[in-house]
């Protein structure tokens, strides 16, 4: 089986992880992995259950029930499959990110979702984003990042991305759910966000697409070939 290369970038929600992956995958000619996107899907599922994200008892009872899939499109895009339907579009609300991560919490989530991601970075060049694909998705990763801004940074460009959707944004809520965002994925006891080891940190408030792109080459160069 040929080399494959994989590059983990985790980090705090709204750090921009999954716009700066998924342009760097087409970019080096990577299959980008969102695993964000994944953890939604459950969240989803379990949503439509009527199970809470903390009902534990109800999570193990109806977790066998569901099937997940990642499929990706001619541009590469990738698309969630949950129990045969493409849900890629259903999972990017609010109330269902803030549900992910509560449901990210639980081991017997993540344990099935564990080989899943593992699996696919057996078999592509992968750049896989996340909050714990650097410590425990991926530890032997070939480029470790960990993308970060302020919150208020991130509570803003949430702002203007939904506002530019024609949608309601409040920049004050936002930044609420942000932080308690952060406060969840930070003190959760199975897999929390955290810096890893080896992990470069990149702080992105500062700095456009371009400019964090940029840097990223730079640092990815300096440990695998482009």
């Amino acid at each position: 089986m040929p080399k494959t290369y994989s590059i983990a970038i985790d980090g705090p929600a709204g750090a921009g992880k999954s716009t700066i992956a998924k342009r760097l995958a087409k970019e080096l000619g990577y299959c980008y992995v969102d695993t964000g996107a994944i953890y939604r899907t459950v969240a989803y599922f379990f949503d439509l259950w009527g199970v809470a994200p903390k009902d534990i008892d109800g999570i193990t009872r109806y977790i066998d029930e569901l099937n997940i899939a990642i499929e990706y499109d001619e541009e590469g895009t990738q698309h969630m499959i949950m129990n045969g339907m493409d849900v890629t579009a259903d999972i990017r609300t609010q109330e269902i990110s803030q549900k992910a991560s509560l449901i990210s919490a639980h081991a017997i989530v993540r344990e099935m979702l564990l080989d899943m991601q593992r699996d696919v970075a057996k078999t592509h060049n992968v750049i896989m984003d996340g909050r714990d694909i650097g410590t425990v998705v991926l530890p032997k990763a070939n480029v470790k990042i960990f993308l970060t801004a302020s919150a208020e940074v991130r509570a803003q460009r949430r702002t203007d991305e939904l506002l530019a959707k024609g949608q309601k944004a409040n920049y004050n809520q936002i930044l609420k759910e942000i932080q308690q965002r952060d406060y969840q994925d930070t003190h959760r006891e199975v897999a929390p966000l955290k810096l890893a080891r080896d992990s470069i940190k990149v702080d992105t408030s500062n700095l456009d697409i371009d400019g964090v792109i940029a840097e990223l080459k730079r640092i990815i160069g300096e440990k695998i070939p482009l």
